[in-house]
C-alpha cells in the first residue's frame, strides 16, 4: 500500500522530495500546489500522477500525507490545517521563526495527535545513527564537546538562488537552514543544549540576513559546543561537525562524509557515495513509513525541531 501524498511549497526542496518520492514505493503523490504557476509547471513534469491542485486546502484534502516545504511563516497554517483533517504531516525545518507560534503548532499538532516529523536530513542518515551508536557504546570516550565550522562565499549558494527569500532576515540565513540541522544532530549526541553567548553580525541592509555568527552553547553539564560560521571571500563552501571524545572524534563534513581520529589526521570511514542525496533521503523516507505507522522512527519529532529553533533565533537575537 502507498501513502497518497500532497507537496505544498513547489521550490527546490519541494521539487526535490516530489522526484524522490516518485521513486519510492511507499508513496503516490497525488497533490501538488505552490503561488508560483511556474514552480507548479516544473513540479508536474516530475510526477505523473500528482495533479497541480485548485487551492493548498484542494491539495490536503486529496491526501493522507501533507509534505509541507513552503517558507516558515505560512507552513503554521497549513500544518495546522492538515493535522486537523487528520492527515500526517511533514514539515520542513525550520519549524518555524516565530517562537509563539511554533509553540502553538507543535500543541496543535500534538492535540490532533496525527504522525508528524520535521525534515532534518541527518536523522535517518548512516553519521548520525553511527556516530550515536558510538558514542553511546563509549567508543568516543569522555565526550569533549562539539564544534561547528560552517563557511560560504556567498549567501544563499548559485543552487538556492531560486528561493530569494532564504537572503531576507525575516526567514532565511545559514543560521536557520544549515546550523540547525547542526545543533540537532548536536542535541541527539550530547542531550540538550543551552545558549551561553553568540554574536550575529548583519549587513548594514537591515532586511538582509546575517553573515557571521560566533556562539557558544553548553549541556546542563557544561560540555561546549563552538560555532563558528562566515560568508565572504573566495573559498569553497565548508561544512564540518565534528564530534569530540577522549578516545575518538568524529567528523561529519557535507552531513554524509563520516571520518574519524584517534589523534592524528582525520580517516573516512566509507568510501562517498555516488548520490548522497538520494540515499539520504531514501533513508528519510524509510523512516517516515514508519512515523506514519505509528512505529519507531528516527525522524525529528516537532518537538525536538521547536527546541532548535529557540536556539537559533536566541543566538541570532545574540545572547551573552
Amino acid at each position: 500500500m502507498t501513502v497518497k501524498t500532497a507537496v505544498i511549497g513547489l521550490g527546490i526542496m519541494g521539487r526535490r522530495m516530489l522526484e524522490h518520492m516518485e521513486r519510492h514505493e511507499g508513496y503516490a503523490p497525488v497533490a501538488i500546489w505552490d503561488p508560483d504557476p511556474e514552480a507548479c509547471r516544473l513540479a508536474a513534469e516530475l510526477s505523473a500522477g500528482a495533479g497541480v491542485a485548485a487551492s493548498p486546502e484542494a491539495a490536503i484534502a486529496a491526501a493522507d500525507l501533507v509534505y509541507l516545504a513552503c517558507p516558515p511563516v505560512p507552513r503554521k497554517a497549513y500544518a495546522l490545517a492538515a493535522a486537523e483533517a487528520g492527515k500526517a504531516v511533514f514539515l520542513e525545518k525550520p519549524l518555524g521563526v516565530d517562537v509563539a507560534e511554533s509553540e502553538a503548532l507543535v500543541a496543535g499538532l500534538n492535540a490532533a495527535g496525527v504522525p508528524a516529523a520535521v525534515n532534518f536530513t541527518q536523522a535517518a542518515g548512516a553519521a548520525l545513527t553511527d556516530v550515536q551508536a558510538a558514542a553511546r557504546a563509549g567508543e568516543l570516550g569522555d565526550l569533549a564537546g562539539v564544534d561547528m565550522v560552517v563557511t560560504y562565499a556567498a549567501w544563499p549558494r548559485a543552487w538556492q538562488q531560486a528561493a530569494d527569500w532564504l537572503r531576507f532576515r525575516a526567514e532565511g540565513g545559514m543560521t536557520r537552514e544549515v546550523i540547525s540541522h547542526f545543533l540537532f544532530f548536536s542535541e541527539r549526541i550530547l542531550g540538550p543544549l543551552q545558549v551561553v553567548w553568540a554574536r550575529p553580525s548583519y549587513p548594514a541592509d537591515p532586511v538582509l540576513c546575517e553573515t557571521h555568527l560566533l556562539a557558544r552553547l553548553e549541556t546542563a553539564t557544561g560540555v561546549p559546543v563552538s560555532i563558528l560560521a562566515s560568508v565572504g571571500g573566495a573559498q569553497p563552501d565548508r561544512q564540518e561537525l565534528t564530534v569530540k571524545g577522549s578516545i575518538t572524534s568524529r567528523r561529519i563534513s557535507e552531513f554524509y562524509i563520516d571520518a574519524v581520529s584517534d589523534g592524528g589526521a582525520f580517516t573516512d570511514l566509507a568510501p562517498p557515495p555516488e548520490d548522497p542525496r538520494a540515499i539520504s533521503l531514501r533513508a528519510q523516507l524509510d523512516d517516515l513509513l514508519l512515523c506514519i505507522a505509528g512505529k519507531p522512527h528516527r525522524l525529528a519529532t516537532p518537538e525536538e525541531a521547536l527546541r532548535v529553533q529557540k536556539l537559533v533565533e536566541t543566538m541570532l537575537a545574540g545572547a551573552g
